[in-house]
C-alpha cells in the first residue's frame, strides 16, 4: 500500500507543480518582472525539495516496516522450524509456549490443553521457575479468563486483565500480570487448547502486530502438534504390530520347542525301557542342551525388547548400545559400520533393528565365529544392512536332532513387511553373509 502511494505521488506531484507553474506564467506573461520570476523559480525549487523530503521519509518508513516484517518473519520461521523439529508431543508443547513467549517478547507464557467439557487437562508455563510454579499451587481448573474457550479466529487482547468482567483474580504467590494476549491453537487432530502471553517486555500492552504474529505462530504450532500426534500414532501402531509379531513368533516357537522336548522325552523313555542307557542319556543330554539354548534365547530376547529407538535415541546410539551388550554375551568381536546421515521412520526402524538382532543371534548360536561385521549403509535411496561372520557357514540340510530354528524365515518376513528384500549365503571359504535392502521413503 505504501509503495503504491509513493508511485502515485511520484507521478502526480510533478504534474501538479508544472501545471501551477504554467498557470502562474500565463497570468504574469505580459507583466512579469525579474523579481516575480525569481519568486516563481524559488517556489518550484521549494516544491521539488518538499517532494524529495516526503519521498525520502516515506521510503525510510517503508524500509523500516519491511525490515521489521522481515525480522518478524525470520523469527517466526525459526520458531516454527525449532518446534517442528521435535517429534515427542510433550517436547513440542513445551517448545510451543517457550518460543511463542520469546517471539512476541512477553515475560510469561502458558499453554492450556482443553478437554471436551472445557476443563483444563494440561497447563504448561514459560517464564516461571519451578519454585515459583510450586508456590502458586495446582494448575487452573478452567474458571475465569483461562476457562474461556477460544474457537478458530477468536482472540483475546486485554490491556488490563483485572478490568475484564470474566476475570476472577489470581491465586496467592501468583506473579503480577496486567496485559494478556491469547489465541487458540486449532489442530486437525484431537488436541485443543489456547496459547496465552502476559506482560509485554519493556512495559506497555500488546499491539495488533503482536496479535497477528502470535496467530501466525499458532498455525505453525498446530501443524507441529498434529505431526507429533501422527508420530505417536505411528509409533503406537508399530508397537502394536510388533507385539502381534512377537506373540506369533512365541506361539510358533513354543509349539515347536514343546514338540521337540516331547520327542526327546519319548525317545529317552523308549531307550531306557529297552535298557539302552547310553542312547537314553544322549537324548537327555540333547534335551539339556536345548534347555540351555532356550534359556539363552530368552535372555537375549529380553535384551532385544529393551533395545528400542525413540525420539531422543538415534539408530546409531541404539545399535552401539545393543552391540555392547551382545558382544559381552556372545564373546565375538564385532565391528559396526554405520552411515551418519541415515534417517529411518519409526515403524521401519523397529523392523531394521529386529532384523539385525536376529542376524546376530544366529551368529552367536550357530556360526561358531570369532569375528562379525555389521554394516548399515545408505545406497541409491535404499538402506543396506549386511551382517558378515567368519564362522562355519550354513549347513546343506538341517539334521533331525537339530534344535528348531526360525530366524531366517522371521528376518525375511520382517524385511518384506516394509517392502524390502532379504538374502543369506555362505562364502566358499566359510562364513555367512546376511543381507537386507529396505527402500527409504522419499527416495
Amino acid at each position: 500500500m505504501i509503495v503504491r502511494r509513493l508511485r502515485y505521488l511520484a507521478i502526480a506531484e510533478p504534474i501538479v507543480i508544472v501545471l501551477i507553474f504554467e498557470g502562474l506564467r500565463s497570468i504574469t506573461i505580459f507583466s512579469i518582472s525579474q523579481r516575480d520570476r525569481l519568486i516563481i523559480d524559488g517556489l518550484i525549487i521549494a516544491a521539488f525539495i518538499i517532494l524529495g523530503v516526503v519521498m525520502i521519509r516515506a521510503i525510510r518508513r517503508t524500509k523500516q516496516t519491511l525490515e521489521r516484517q522481515n525480522a518478524e518473519l525470520l523469527a517466526l520461521h525459526g520458531a516454527g522450524l525449532d518446534v517442528s523439529a521435535e517429534l515427542s508431543l510433550d517436547a513440542v508443547l513445551n517448545k510451543v509456549v517457550e518460543r511463542a513467549r520469546i517471539l512476541v517478547g512477553a515475560r510469561y507464557g502458558a499453554l492450556s490443553v482443553v478437554n471436551d467439557d472445557a476443563s483444563i487437562q494440561t497447563f504448561l508455563t514459560s517464564g516461571v521457575t519451578s519454585q515459583e510454579r510450586a508456590r502458586i499451587g495446582p494448575p487452573p481448573s478452567g474458571h475465569g479468563l483461562l476457562g474461556v474457550v477460544l474457537h478458530e479466529g477468536e482472540r483475546l487482547r486485554l490491556p488490563e486483565i483485572g478490568k475484564d468482567p470474566r476475570s476472577q483474580g489470581f491465586p496467592p504467590n501468583h506473579p503480577v500480570m496486567h496485559s494478556l494476549l491469547a489465541v487458540p491453537v486449532t489442530c486437525k487432530g484431537p488436541f485443543a487448547g489456547n496459547l496465552y502471553l502476559s506482560e509485554k517486555e519493556g512495559g506497555g500492552e500488546f499491539t495488533p502486530g503482536d496479535e497477528e504474529t502470535l496467530e501466525r505462530f499458532a498455525v505453525q504450532a498446530a501443524i507441529a502438534i498434529d505431526n507429533a500426534h501422527l508420530h505417536r500414532q505411528v509409533t503406537d501402531f508399530a508397537v502394536g504390530q510388533e507385539r502381534l509379531r512377537i506373540a506369533h513368533e512365541m506361539h510358533d516357537g513354543i509349539a515347536q520347542l514343546l514338540g521337540y522336548v516331547n520327542t526327546k522325552v519319548q525317545a529317552a523313555k523308549e531307550y531306557i525301557r529297552q535298557n539302552k542307557t547310553e542312547e537314553g542319556m544322549e537324548q537327555l543330554r540333547e534335551l539339556a542342551a536345548a534347555a540351555r539354548e532356550a534359556y539363552s534365547d530368552v535372555r537375549e530376547s529380553i535384551v532385544d525388547l529393551r533395545t528400542l529407538s525413540g525420539p531422543s535415541r538415534s539408530l546409531h546410539v541404539v545399535l552401539e548400545e545393543y552391540l555392547a551388550h551382545w558382544k559381552m554375551q556372545a564373546g565375538i568381536a564385532t565391528d559396526l559400520l554405520l552411515d551418519e546421515d541415515i534417517t529411518v521412520p519409526p515403524g521401519m526402524e523397529l523392523q531394521v533393528v529386529r532384523i539385525i538382532q536376529e542376524s546376530l543371534a544366529n551368529v552367536r548360536k550357530h556360526a561358531r565365529a570369532t569375528k562379525a561385521v555389521l554394516a548399515v549403509r545408505k545406497r541409491h535411496g535404499k538402506l543396506s544392512i549386511t551382517v558378515t561372520d567368519d564362522g562355519v557357514g550354513l549347513p546343506d540340510a538341517p539334521r533331525k536332532t537339530d534344535f528348531p530354528r526360525f530366524g531366517i524365515s522371521t528376518m525375511r518376513e520382517r524385511a518384506e513387511s516394509i517392502g524390502g528384500t532379504f538374502s543369506i549365503e555362505s562364502n566358499p571359504s566359510g562364513g555367512t553373509v546376511v543381507h537386507a535392502e529396505i527402500p527409504l521413503p522419499g527416495n
